[in-house]
């Protein structure tokens, strides 16, 4: 995924504490309703594999918000720690728990027709529209 050092990051109360060792810098972000909902924007995030390691399982809620996927918050602060894919068990973590990732590229935009009009990006990147993710998502549920 990366040539980049594990990175460690901790919740805003600190109960919870993860380390990812394959965070890839490319980032993606998702602009589906779902993500805009739960953090009130698109979701930036970075694709983190299954080679992660958290401490304080006990302070973490899951809420399984599609078909594919689940959310985990820290049930203490509310910080947002990641979406895991059922499936493959990987999880995309938002880009700004990480301080010391670098060389940070957007790379693909989600949903890219749900975007809003109130916003935009300048950065040229990949693109998959709904009906693009929820044929890939799809497949793999078979």
């Amino acid at each position: 995924m990366s040539d980049l050092k594990p990175q460690t990051t901790a919740c805003l109360c600190g109960q919870v504490k993860i380390r990812a060792n394959n965070i890839n810098p490319k980032f993606t972000v998702c602009h589906c309703s779902t993500c805009r909902t739960w953090g009130g924007a698109p979701f930036f995030a970075v694709q983190c594999g299954t080679d992660v390691t958290i401490q304080g399982n006990e302070n973490v809620k899951v809420y399984k918000s599609s078909a594919w996927a689940s959310r985990g918050f820290c049930s203490s602060c509310g910080t947002h720690l990641f979406c895991q894919f059922n499936e493959s068990g990987e999880y995309n973590m938002p880009v700004g728990l990480f301080d010391n990732i670098k060389d940070l590229q957007m790379d693909m935009q989600y949903f890219s027709d749900l975007k809003p009009d109130y916003y935009g990006f300048t950065n040229k990147t990949k693109e998959m529209t709904g009906a693009e993710i929820q044929a890939y998502f799809s497949s793999q549920l078979v």
